[in-house]
């Protein structure tokens, strides 16, 4: 089963993206929510998950998180719009585009 993830998220109007790796992406979704306004996700108001990849192994995980980081924001988008047409909001417990 996997258990690990790569996931991006974003701001309401969509202007900011995140991209992070968990074991717990529920527990890290609230955390986000929760942020502090001095920390990245607290300042920009990061809080909603768009983009999620599940994986086995969390090194693999970590890998393409450095990879997504390293990309430019037109080609996450492109990635997001072809799981996410609309940018929704994804929903808890899976985390997969209901909409």
């Amino acid at each position: 089963m996997k258990h690990n993830c790569v996931y991006i998220m974003s701001n309401r109007s969509r202007s900011v993206l995140y991209v992070g790796v968990t074991s717990n992406l529920t527990r890290r979704r609230l955390e986000h929510q929760n942020a502090i306004d001095n920390t990245f996700c607290g300042r920009y108001k990061v809080v909603d998950v768009i983009y999620v990849e599940w994986f086995d192994n969390i090194v693999d995980a970590i890998a393409r998180e450095k990879q997504l980081k390293g990309q430019r924001r037109e080609r996450k988008l492109a990635l997001i719009r072809g799981r996410n047409p609309r940018l929704a909001s994804l929903s808890p417990p899976f985390f997969e585009f209901t909409g």
